[in-house]
């Protein structure tokens, strides 16, 4: 089973291939995951993108989608989180910016911590699912992140507010599956 991990910044998960643009020792190419010539199309049984895709601005993340498309099975999973929308507005209406740049500035434009550390993108489950099934996907679901080969890595699938309330708080990411 060939399972791909994009963005994994300094994440690492057994079992899957690692592709990153900022170089990590743990990587298997060091690339743009937008365009991804080094993987065959129609090779891969599940990508692993969490907090990528916002990264991309409103004209080139349907075209992101379609390369990860492409290199999916018939059958195989793209596996996303991105920042939910959603989530950030209803916190954002009853809290404010209560906890600063930490939280909910850092969900809406990034960390910004070098150039490629800025958010171009908002999804909700409606627009991201949306555009998963224009793309080709056959349908969306969200996924929990405690039942994935994956749930021991702490990263953003899991960002929650109060951060790290894993029981109490309000999870902030918006955890889609699309099967091609």
């Amino acid at each position: 089973m060939t399972k791909l991990h994009l963005g994994c910044g300094s994440k690492f998960i057994p079992g899957y291939v690692h592709i990153d643009s900022t170089h990590y020792r743990h990587l298997d190419f060091c690339a743009d995951v937008s365009h991804l010539p080094m993987i065959p199309d129609r090779s891969v049984d599940l990508i692993y993108a969490c907090h990528v895709l916002e990264h991309f601005d409103r004209r080139s993340f349907p075209n992101v989608l379609r390369e990860w498309f492409s290199k999916l099975k018939d059958g195989g999973i793209l596996r996303l989180s991105v920042p939910n929308f959603e989530s950030i507005v209803q916190v954002y209406i009853s809290e404010g910016f209560q906890d600063g740049l930490s939280g909910l500035i850092g969900l809406l434009v990034g960390g910004q911590r070098d150039a490629s550390d800025f958010h171009k993108m908002i999804f909700d489950y409606n627009l991201l699912s949306s555009s998963l099934l224009e793309t080709g996907f056959s349908h969306c679901r969200l996924w929990d992140w405690r039942s994935t080969d994956h749930s021991c890595v702490d990263d953003y699938s899991q960002a929650y507010l109060p951060h790290l309330d894993k029981i109490d708080g309000r999870l902030m990411s918006l955890n889609v599956e699309a099967v091609k």
